[in-house]
């Protein structure tokens, strides 16, 4: 039985507006039934990479609904960033998976250009396999950090070799979109400990294989966050692994006297990608992939099971089921859906470790658009440390979320302990205190969220003021709804000195976040030119 998939990655020149992202990314999955399966966002490339799945005709839709969304939302000459573009829906390939041919894809590509040319006025150029003359099948031939979206602007109606496939021979505010076929790709960013830009790029320019460096290699020097970056797309990982690529740049790098930081991937790749990376470094010449464990699991699942087709008996001992707890969702839409469902986790306590999560996110985003910028130079430290100290915030207060989760289940498992059970008054006041102190410690890192919000209000980039105010507003959401919930668990504790303690511990940080907030909003708004 045929069961054709497809990948779409487009490329978006967004990298600082989560809304904007959200609203393309929702408008994708509005068009037509995709699987979306990642998306990333760079604040320096001011750039954002989505990868979803779906069938040929799904995929089409989607990534049209996506184009369009951004041409309304993204205003090319306004945009700025490292990365080299053309439009606001940059490039976007067609990759084959399942049952589907590259030019099954090719053939998806010319239609969508037609389309979109033709409906939305955008000049369509396209590349890689599925490129109309050898002078486009690079990217780079297209695009690169020389030739943008102002350089096209100038010559695309009178240049015959920068005339778009499909569409005006003119650039409006979406400027131009890139849509190819290509196999699968994988992007991958390696980081210096220098802040020489001219170092990533010099090691870029040697191992890229337009310079005569590695085969299927393209790559490029950016500054990111102050330290700088080489940034790659390996077109065929498997002719040309990863490991070849790292090992040549950490030699590269010592001629110039330094070293490799860390690594990152950019959306997603292969198994195998993995795998033979593992294999080489560990020299582990007899390894086969079906000695990964999640692979035996996936192999054993699949085959059905006779202990599968029946409910395990209950014990005649047990006196209920108790769910499993479920780790939150993984996206917005499942965690809203999941409160929204009519049980009680996840609940109030949830939300405000949610709030509290993203009033550190936004410091974070903040600070980090602040660094590396020439006009803040002199707060750069303050705000590499602000995004350290926020990024942890944030991980704390997202794990508070299944922390008061289960907290709630613990009060619940005490309540349902026989009423005859001696351990039972203990267990319930145990599980309460514990219950008061989980939104407690919410509301404190929440606090010092807030606190790390008002400096990138008051020294950050100012133009982002707006984000480091919203910062401080969802901070006081998240310190005042951990609050209700300290103060409705301290009231059912029978130890009236230890419920005292617990009301004027959280009193105390309530009073602070509400001064605090009024001093982000007021710094943001002085900032940003509308204070009255």
């Amino acid at each position: 039985m045929s069961r054709p998939l497809v990948e779409c990655v487009p490329n978006f020149s967004e990298g600082r507006r989560p809304d904007v992202i959200e609203a393309i990314v929702r408008a994708m999955q509005q068009a037509a039934p995709i699987r979306l399966l990642d998306w990333s966002s760079d604040p320096d490339h001011n750039r954002s990479v989505v990868t979803f799945v779906g069938t040929p005709e799904d995929v089409e839709r989607a990534a049209f609904a996506g184009i369009k969304t951004a041409a309304g939302l993204i205003d090319m000459a306004q945009h700025t960033g490292e990365h080299p573009r053309l439009g606001a829906a940059d490039v976007v390939p067609f990759v084959p998976i399942r049952d589907v041919t590259m030019d099954d894809c090719v053939a998806i590509a010319q239609r969508l250009g037609q389309r979109v040319g033709q409906e939305l006025d955008i000049p369509v150029f396209l590349y890689e396999s599925a490129a109309t003359r050898p002078d486009r099948e690079n990217l780079a031939k297209l695009r690169s950090s020389k030739f943008q979206y102002e350089q096209l602007r100038e010559v695309i109606g009178t240049d015959p070799d920068r005339m778009p496939d499909f569409g005006p021979a003119e650039l409006g505010t979406a400027g131009a979109t890139i849509i190819g076929a290509r196999a699968p790709l994988v992007a991958y960013n390696v980081y210096l400990n220098t802040g020489d830009v001219e170092v990533a790029t010099r090691i870029a320019k040697a191992i890229r294989f337009s310079n005569g460096g590695l085969r299927f290699v393209k790559a490029s020097g950016f500054l990111v966050e102050g330290q700088a970056q080489v940034s790659i797309n390996l077109t065929d990982y498997r002719r040309t692994p990863v490991y070849q690529v790292f090992e040549m740049i950490r030699r590269e790098a010592l001629r110039y006297g330094v070293t490799i930081t860390h690594s990152e991937l950019i959306g997603l790749a292969p198994q195998d990608f993995f795998v033979e990376t593992a294999r080489w470094y560990l020299q582990l010449d007899k390894f086969q992939p079906d000695q990964l464990l999640e692979y035996r699991i996936q192999m054993a699942e699949a085959e059905p099971s006779p202990l599968a087709q029946e409910e395990p008996p209950v014990p005649d001992e047990a006196t209920q089921r108790v769910p499993a707890i479920e780790p939150p969702p993984a996206t917005p839409s499942q965690f809203a859906a999941a409160v929204a469902d009519g049980t009680a986790t996840p609940g109030g306590g949830a939300v405000a470790a949610l709030a509290g999560g993203l009033s550190a996110a936004l410091a974070e985003m903040v600070a980090r658009l602040t660094a590396g910028k020439k006009a803040y130079a002199e707060v750069e430290e303050t705000m590499q440390a602000i995004a350290a100290a926020a990024g942890d915030l944030r991980r704390q207060l997202l794990g508070a979320i299944e922390d008061d989760i289960a907290a709630f289940s613990a009060v619940m498992s005490a309540y349902r302990l026989p009423k005859d059970d001696e351990a039972r008054p203990a267990a319930i006041q145990a599980s309460m205190a514990h219950a008061a102190d989980v939104p407690l410690s919410v509301a404190r890192l929440a606090l010092d969220a807030m606190r790390l919000a008002e400096k990138a209000a008051t020294q950050g980039n100012k133009n982002a003021a707006s984000d480091a105010a919203v910062a401080g507003l969802m901070g006081l959401a998240a310190v005042e709804g951990a609050a209700l919930n300290v103060r409705v668990n301290a009231a059912s504790l029978d130890d009236p000195a230890l419920a005292a303690r617990y009301r004027q511990d959280i009193s105390a940080i309530v009073e602070q976040a509400r001064t605090v907030r009024d001093r982000i909003v007021a710094a943001a708004e002085e900032r940003s030119g509308i204070a009255s």
